[in-house]
């Protein structure tokens, strides 16, 4: 899986022909403001090469979960304007609560060469798209005539939804954009055939969510570091106090069982030596708190981020590393007195010669949101499909494209 022999952009002709791009603008608004246009940005290498070889690029996403139809709170309107002032060439948003309706239509048909139509939020269709509905993934290939469909939504890409697979089924041509085969080849490569030393940073709220990551990673990185709200379950199962902190108890026995596995196949498994500790969550999450570093968490109190020594132990770790993957704060980051173990990993990252990739989600959001990105070798625009990524699942939206 390391590579992607999958037909890609630079396979595939596309002068004179519709090209349906699945991108991921599912970006953050706040009162109709892009707040963060990363994922617009990154799917601009794909865009600008279609249009540049004369291709009618009809570009389709979903944003957010809306769950009543249409609403134009989750409209791509944003995204489509935010786009029109990144490229050089024509962007014409079809505003169609239908997707492929009489404005899409429309627009469509009078697209010149080498232009954009951003179609509305594919969500609006509801169970139609995340169902795999057959009836509406056909209407979107019939837009292009059935031509060319461009798999570049990377974040999307674990998902079997009539935009992102169901689609490949009506159309001639499939291929791969840029960003997937990035995405791909870093995580892909990190996973499958890392340069050694390989350490994985694991940290998040839930041991739940990361159950088969764990299991996958122990078998294939030389250290694992676990940090986040999942730490105090694995601290649970090794006997120790962890007061009020976030525990999955049903879980216990499993974080029992993957110490056993790291110690049995040699791989080291980091977990706190101390705790920044209070009295409760903080509320509202980036509120005044106060705050103490322990080695032992006494049975009133809740681990909010890991302790000063653990940030040295795991910067430690990352010193010597030649390639790092990193998925999930060591705290909770959207608190400034909480986000010191999670600012000391990415700076430990930022310093080290490794390359690292950051597995999107809000680790991806803390490297921003922190001013560390621009260090960090990769930082992958996918939350739960870098997840499952690095659990070694196939992803349905990257195996429906035709192979090289």
């Amino acid at each position: 899986m390391a590579g992607l022999n999958k037909v890609s952009v630079d396979d595939i002709n596309v002068k004179g022909k519709k090209v349906l791009v699945r991108v991921d603008f599912n970006v953050p608004l706040k009162d109709g403001v892009i707040t963060n246009d990363n994922r617009i940005t990154a799917a601009l290498p794909t865009i600008n090469k279609l249009v540049a070889d004369g291709g009618k690029v009809v570009l389709c996403s979903h944003l957010g979960k809306p769950k009543n139809g249409p609403e134009d709170k989750f409209s791509l309107a944003p995204a489509a304007a935010r786009l029109a002032e990144l490229v050089k060439c024509k962007v014409t948003f079809a505003k169609d609560d239908n997707v492929v309706g009489e404005n899409a239509k429309k627009a469509v048909a009078e697209m010149a060469e080498g232009e954009i139509v951003v179609l509305e939020n594919t969500r609006f269709r509801g169970n139609e798209e995340t169902k795999n509905g057959e009836e509406f993934a056909k209407e979107l290939a019939d837009l292009v005539d059935d031509q060319v469909f461009v798999m570049d939504a990377f974040g999307s890409a674990h998902r079997a939804h009539a935009s992102t697979a169901g689609v490949t089924k009506f159309v001639k041509e499939t291929a791969v954009g840029y960003l997937m085969q990035k995405e791909i080849n870093f995580l892909g490569n990190a996973v499958e055939n890392p340069v050694r030393p390989f350490v994985a940073i694991l940290g998040g709220a839930k041991v739940a969510d990361k159950l088969n990551v764990i299991n996958n990673l122990i078998e294939k990185c030389d250290t694992l570091i676990i940090g986040g709200g999942m730490a105090y379950t694995f601290l649970k199962a090794q006997g120790k106090e962890v007061g009020t902190s976030l525990v999955d108890n049903e879980k216990i026995d499993y974080c029992k069982d993957m110490i056993e596995k790291a110690a049995k196949a040699g791989k080291k498994l980091l977990l706190p030596v101390d705790t920044t500790i209070a009295a409760s969550f903080p509320d509202p999450i980036d509120a005044p708190i106060d705050v103490e570093v322990v080695e032992t968490i006494p049975a009133d109190k809740m681990g909010l981020d890991i302790g000063t020594k653990t940030a040295e132990l795991y910067a430690e770790a990352v010193k010597s590393a030649k390639t790092v993957v990193w998925n999930g704060p060591m705290g909770v980051f959207e608190n400034p007195v909480l986000a010191k173990g999670t600012i000391a990993v990415a700076k430990s990252l930022a310093e080290t010669d490794a390359t690292t990739i950051i597995g999107g989600g809000d680790s991806a959001a803390a490297v921003i949101q922190l001013g560390f990105a621009d260090k960090m070798s990769h930082i992958s625009t996918g939350g739960g499909a870098s997840l499952e990524y690095l659990e070694g699942k196939v992803l349905p939206g990257i195996d429906v494209i035709a192979d090289k």
